[in-house]
């Protein structure tokens, strides 16, 4: 109804995951430096989690509209509570193998052989498995045993888990721990800031024609923040209803307190989640770690801490200039991890550190 109402060229806050209408927030560039870094490896797993409703469908989808299909087969399961035969079969299927009557080890043989003729071909394959939270241990350990492929000292497939935060610590369990040693990346998406939601919801206005009607008065957004926690698929779910609710009212502004009753009423429906936290916690956020202990990995980005008016707010001078001394140094510390990810991509794809450097230096 609003679509027409305000003669916008499509739906800006659909559900469905869309690689249009990527957004780059700080913590999705954040996963993407760390996809690129893990990908340019060409081995092992890469981890992703985040809240429901974070991103990390559109992450993906984003990552599979940029991808170069003609050297990277990619393939993508929404797992379910399946054992280890059953996720063998699914990557099998995705492989285009047939499945039904086959016995596991003649499965295992026929996925390594597709493997091999993908990589002799010149494909690499990236096998993306999301919702992995629900993966009992049997299947985590049949994905450990795909990943020990390789042909040359070359690795037949990559792996990419997608999961809900409770992943890591199943990730973390003893009897996981050698998935844990080929784990070359990981990365948890954290929500938007009050100023990312602002961005976010003009961004994908802007890719529907959107002309400035219906706009937003001073607070909307920041109403929006608070009643989504900055998750990007609440923004999405309380924006949609906003501009119905302004459509029927033909209103051209959305007010602070428009926001707060459809939010109200969405609530009312549904109780709302606790929103996720805009920042990372004290500990660490994500990790770039070694397949074998002769690798060395990149340095760990700093945590983002909060703006001292926001920390402490009752902290005295000297603490405070402590705190901004640190969020300085956490910035730069950001700067030169974007620098070392990007060098040893260009390392590891022109095959020396020097022709990297040389490249970034010019």
């Amino acid at each position: 109804m609003y679509i027409e109402h305000y003669g916008l060229a499509g739906q800006p806050f659909q559900l469905t995951p869309d690689a249009r209408f990527w957004f780059e927030s700080r913590t999705h560039r954040k996963a993407m430096a760390y996809l690129g870094y893990g990908l340019a490896q060409g081995e092992g797993f890469i981890v992703v989690t985040g809240e429901i409703g974070a991103g990390k469908s559109t992450l993906v989808a984003h990552l599979m509209a940029t991808i170069d299909r003609a050297r990277l087969n990619a393939i993508s399961l929404v797992s379910t509570q399946v054992e280890g035969d059953d996720m063998l079969r699914l990557a099998a299927q995705g492989l285009g193998l047939a499945t039904a009557g086959v016995e596991k080890a003649r499965l295992l043989d026929a996925v390594e052989q597709r493997l091999e003729q993908e990589l002799r071909s010149g494909k690499r394959t990236l096998l993306i498995v999301d919702e992995a939270q629900n993966l009992p241990v049997s299947a985590l350990e049949e994905l450990r045993m795909l990943s020990n492929f390789q042909i040359a000292g070359k690795a037949l497939i990559q792996i990419v888990l997608l999961g809900q935060p409770e992943f890591r610590d199943k990730l973390a369990s003893p009897g996981l721990e050698q998935l844990r040693q080929r784990v070359i990346a990981t990365h948890h998406l954290y929500a938007m800031g009050e100023d990312e939601v602002e961005a976010y919801i003009r961004h994908r206005l802007g890719l529907v024609a959107w002309q400035g009607r219906p706009d937003f008065a001073p607070g909307a957004l920041a109403a929006v923040h608070a009643a989504t926690g900055g998750i990007p698929r609440r923004v999405n779910q309380l924006a949609n209803r906003l501009l119905l609710h302004a459509a029927v009212e033909d209103a051209d502004m959305i007010v602070a307190e428009a926001v707060e009753a459809v939010a109200a009423d969405m609530n009312a429906d549904t109780p709302a989640p606790a929103p996720a936290p805009a920042a990372p916690p004290q500990a660490e956020e994500e990790r770039v770690l070694p397949i074998r202990a002769a690798r060395s990995s990149p340095a760990e980005p700093a945590n983002e801490p909060a703006s001292p008016s926001q920390a402490v707010p009752f902290a005295d001078p000297a603490l405070l200039r402590r705190i901004a001394a640190l969020e300085a140094r956490a910035e730069e510390q950001e700067k030169m991890l974007r620098r070392v990810l990007t060098l040893l991509v260009d390392w590891v794809e022109n095959g020396s550190p020097e022709t990297a450097y040389r490249t970034h230096a010019a």
